[in-house]
């Protein structure tokens, strides 16, 4: 038996909020109400765009893929959480932690690529109407939902198998109520400048990319708008992209912010670093439905009806 296998933990321990133990239960309420809100929101989301066949068209089809992306993001973390503050089970698995750090992640990226391709959608709905249709297609569509679950699956599958080939002689405490692979790999006891630099090389390729192409398709969005005569047609045109960008910055702001706080801020306070995680993970899952069920029309409609 290698080495390595000796040095391999059996459990890793969950933290809830540092320095706040004694009020676990009463941080378990905003905690339980966000995490109904999320499952609520995003499945009523799924059922009003599956029942209603008027909204089964691009702009919806994509909401649909970042209500599965967003679901998925909060049901990885909500079975460590919720018994982290509700029963005070604070042990996880090894190879438990690594799956749910491996689906956290996952889901995170198709969320992440789904906003690329919802802004994609509002650029060819802007600058070309007539032929919106016919450009994405549903077959179109169901290919681009295909290629960013096949991005996220082949970029984070090493990502654990590179744990594994570590040796954990350090403490085995983990900084949040969830897996998270920046944390994880604060804990071996060996050189991780691979497992370092083969993650940034994933939140280049994946986050740094899809933030890019967002902001080249708000340009040429822009770009088109301005170059409509009336003035109640360009508000009526940037009208449709409100609340995909509300969404691109509720899910972008956190990320950046915890991106900071692990490169930069090793030295802040631990309920900095637990506070930005779970701000990442719960908020725009929460904020998200809301948005979209306010903003859009026919999802309240659709609400409506199925009510």
């Amino acid at each position: 038996m290698s080495n390595n296998s000796f040095l391999r933990p059996s459990t890793f321990l969950l933290t809830g909020m540092p320095g706040m133990e004694g009020g676990n239960m009463w941080i378990a309420i905003p905690f339980c109400s966000m995490y109904g809100i999320s499952i609520l929101g995003n499945s009523t989301i799924l059922l009003v765009i599956k029942a209603d066949h008027s909204l089964h068209k691009p702009m919806y089809l994509f909401l649909s893929m970042l209500a599965v992306a967003e679901l998925g993001v909060s049901l990885s973390t909500l079975p460590t959480v919720l018994s982290v503050l509700l029963f005070d089970s604070q042990e996880i698995g090894f190879d438990a932690c690594l799956a749910q750090m491996f689906f956290i992640h996952c889901f995170s990226i198709m969320d992440s690529g789904v906003l690329w391709a919802m802004a994609f959608d509002r650029f060819v709905a802007i600058y070309n109407p007539l032929q919106y249709a016919s450009v994405l297609t549903n077959t179109r569509i169901g290919l681009i939902g295909l290629g960013l679950v096949v991005r996220s699956v082949s970029f984070l599958i090493p990502l654990p198998i590179l744990l594994t080939r570590l040796p954990f002689c350090r403490s085995r405490v983990l900084a949040h109520s969830f897996c998270l692979h920046p944390n994880l790999i604060q804990l071996p006891c060996a050189d991780v400048q691979v497992n370092s630099m083969y993650g940034l090389f994933v939140l280049l390729a994946t986050f740094g990319l899809d933030s890019l192409f967002i902001v080249l398709s708000y340009v040429m969005i822009i770009k088109t708008v301005l170059s409509i005569a009336s003035k109640e047609e360009r508000l009526k045109a940037l009208n449709t992209c409100v609340s995909h960008i509300c969404a691109v910055l509720i899910y972008y702001i956190p990320m950046i912010g915890l991106s900071m706080v692990y490169r930069f801020g090793k030295h802040a306070s631990p309920l900095i670093h637990v506070l930005m995680a779970n701000i990442y993970l719960l908020v725009p899952p929460v904020l998200n439905p809301v948005i979209y069920s306010m903003k859009t029309k026919q999802i309240r409609r659709g609400i409506c009806k199925l009510l």
